[in-house]
C-alpha cells in the first residue's frame, strides 16, 4: 500500500499534472494506478490483484482525502491466451492521459470509467507465452476502461484485457461514488496516471 505523499511525490517526480483543486471547489481527483515492477514479476502475466488504483483528492472542506485498492493494470490469464483484437493484448504503457475517460456504461452493463475521449498507448503481445513483451506500441482507442472485477476476485482471468481493474466491487463502488461527485462539479471527463514502481 501506498501513502498519497507518496503517490503525490511519484507524480510529480516524472514531470506529470498533479491535481491541487486550485478552484477550491473539491474533487479535482488524482487517479493513479501503480503496476507492480518488482524484477522478479516484471514482465509475467501473474494473473493476481498485485497492483493498486489511488485516487486523491480535496474534499468540500479543502481536506485531502486518500484511498488505496487493490486491482491490476495487466491483462489476466484467460485475456492473454484468448485476446479479441488481432494485434494482441494490450498493456496500458505507464504515463498520463489527460481527459480521456469519462462516465459511461462498461460494456454497457454498469457505470464505469470508460475510455470515449482520447488515445492511449498499449503495447501490443501476440504471442500467448504469458510474459509481456513490450516491443510493439499501438495508438488509439481500444475501450481500456478502469472497472471493477467480481465481488472479491482472486484471478485476473478475463476481467481485463488491458483495463484496469478493481479486485473487490464495494471499492469499485467506493471509487464510483467520489468520481461521480467529481463529475457534478468538473465536469465528465477524467485523467488517469499509470505508474511503474
Amino acid at each position: 500500500m501506498y501513502t498519497r505523499e507518496q503517490i503525490e511525490k511519484a507524480v510529480k517526480d516524472k514531470g506529470y499534472k498533479w491535481f491541487e483543486d486550485t478552484s477550491n471547489k473539491g474533487y479535482d481527483v488524482n487517479i493513479v494506478g501503480v503496476r507492480n515492477n518488482a524484477p522478479s514479476i516484471a514482465d509475467k502475466v501473474t494473473n493476481v490483484f498485485d497492483d493498486f488504483i489511488t485516487i486523491s483528492y480535496k474534499d468540500s472542506l479543502g481536506n485531502w482525502q486518500f484511498f488505496c485498492w487493490n486491482a491490476t493494470t495487466d491483462a489476466g490469464k484467460k485475456g492473454v491466451e484468448k485476446f479479441g483484437n488481432p494485434k494482441g493484448v494490450a498493456r496500458l504503457v505507464a504515463g498520463q492521459y489527460r481527459g480521456v475517460w469519462a462516465i459511461d456504461k462498461h460494456r454497457g452493463k454498469y457505470d464505469a470509467l470508460c475510455q470515449r475521449l482520447g488515445n492511449v498507448t498499449v503495447w501490443r503481445d501476440a504471442n500467448r507465452d504469458l510474459k509481456f513483451d513490450e516491443i510493439k506500441t499501438d495508438t488509439g482507442m481500444f475501450g481500456i476502461n478502469i472497472h471493477k472485477a467480481g465481488t472479491d476476485s482472486t484471478w485476473v482471468e478475463n476481467w481485463s484485457e488491458g483495463c484496469q481493474v478493481f479486485k473487490r466491487a464495494k471499492d469499485f463502488e467506493t471509487f464510483m461514488f467520489i468520481c461521480k461527485k467529481a463529475a457534478k462539479i468538473h465536469g465528465n471527463k477524467f485523467s488517469y496516471t499509470l505508474l511503474e514502481i
